[in-house]
């Protein structure tokens, strides 16, 4: 009893707060190449390794080596490529739109614009992606108006979701994007659950759902996990892990203890960490994971390694808690520069061909925004009143009319 050490509480911190040099070796990372690609189909068993290694694809030379490495032509990428770009413009003149007192709220998704690229051009037109927050560039691939995303966020009288969301909290089913909630969680249990109706109904469509590696420490995400285990729904269930959850890291969730991959182990699905800021290892990966469940071998967890370089919103000021220019210091850089990189290395762009895209990007997203705002940003312009009656009940009871006749509905 005397030897017996004192107990004291354990309470993570992050490796730098402001004034502090960045520092991100406690990140485990790999080379390109490094990690071993099985066959779709392996059982889970044998797969036990994989939450703890690094898939990437472009190595520094913005090469792309080893066995994830995807056969997908130019033009793919080239679409990817623009996604992104248009992502990180709309983001940038939407964020001052929000200092203008143009809008309430915004979310930039600056260094995870490959995340929703590559996904969006990876899966299928009937799969379904169950968004969170800085998948803007999943819309982006599939085209989705910028205008109409310029209406949700001014919430004006032609904002698509009638005011019901948030701005950023987008919605478009028929892109194959549900809608954001800000319900940290809720999403992962709701793609669960539509993957698990598809294979009950015998169809061929997959889910994709997403939470940040913040929210693993929910307890609706074990509840989604759990039925991913137990059902073995068609699902793809992703962590963006990008280092921080507001203001707090991501040591707060447990990922200075292991891998947010890792928790796959313990729900007996297959677990992958994936280079997060390389849009060849997302799509490989992605791949991977859609091609096993469509080979009715059930969910997969993938972790997305990467780095939130701006503010989590516009409420929020990210000097107060970690190092100034953390961001230039992350080690896997710039998802956009990196595949611009790897494009002039196959030999299908150059300098001047990036010059002209950017520009045609931001052409196109100033006059999206354009008109947008002609319509009305917020306070000059307002969906219908009546649309909060609608879409509410299938047949409105005695309560909901007596309401619309007072407004005069």
């Amino acid at each position: 009893m005397k030897n017996r050490t004192e107990l004291s509480l354990y309470v993570p911190e992050p490796s730098g707060r402001p004034g502090d040099e960045p520092d991100f070796s406690n990140v485990a990372l790999q080379d390109a190449g490094e990690q071993r690609c099985p066959d779709t189909l392996t059982p889970e068993i044998e797969l036990r390794d994989m939450p703890y290694g690094l898939i990437r694809v472009l190595d520094d030379e913005g090469k792309a080596v080893g066995p994830w490495t995807p056969d997908l032509p130019a033009d793919h990428l080239l679409r990817g490529l623009d996604a992104m770009v248009r992502t990180r413009i709309f983001d940038d003149r939407m964020f001052r739109a929000n200092r203008q007192g143009k809008t309430s709220f915004y979310m930039k998704s600056s260094g995870e614009e490959a995340i929703g690229a590559a996904q969006s051009l990876c899966l299928g037109e009937r799969d379904m992606c169950f968004p969170t927050y800085r998948i803007l560039s999943w819309l982006m691939a599939r085209d989705y108006p910028m205008t109409a995303l310029g209406n949700q966020i001014f919430s004006n009288a032609e904002d698509p979701l009638k005011g019901r969301q948030m701005p950023v909290l987008y919605s478009a089913r028929d892109y194959g994007f549900y809608s954001i909630s800000g319900n940290l969680g809720s999403r992962l249990g709701h793609a669960v659950g539509w993957a698990m109706a598809s294979a009950y109904r015998h169809d061929d469509s997959i889910a994709l759902g997403y939470v940040g590696e913040g929210t693993t420490a929910e307890g609706n995400v074990h509840e989604a996990l759990t039925f991913a285990g137990v059902y073995r729904p068609p699902v793809i269930l992703c962590v963006t892990n990008n280092q921080w959850a507001i203001s707090s890291f991501s040591g707060i969730a447990g990922g200075n203890r292991t891998t947010f991959a890792a928790k796959a182990l313990a729900y007996g699905i297959p677990g992958l960490r994936v280079d997060g800021n390389d849009f060849l290892a997302i799509h490989a990966a992605t791949n991977w994971a859609r091609e096993r469940a469509l080979g009715n071998k059930g969910a997969t967890l993938i972790e997305l390694v990467t780095y939130r370089a701006s503010a989590h919103s516009s409420s929020d000021d990210p000097t107060r808690y970690r190092p100034k220019n953390e961001d230039k210091a992350w080690p896997l850089g710039d998802p956009i520069e990196r595949l611009k990189q790897h494009l002039i290395v196959r030999g299908d762009m150059t300098e001047d061909d990036y010059r002209e895209l950017y520009e045609d990007c931001e052409k196109r997203v100033r006059a999206s925004i354009r008109e947008a705002e002609a319509i009305g940003t917020l306070g000059q312009s307002k969906p219908s009143v009546k649309a909060m009656f609608e879409q509410v009940f299938k047949e409105p009871d005695w309560r909901q009319i007596e309401q619309r006749r007072e407004v005069g509905y």
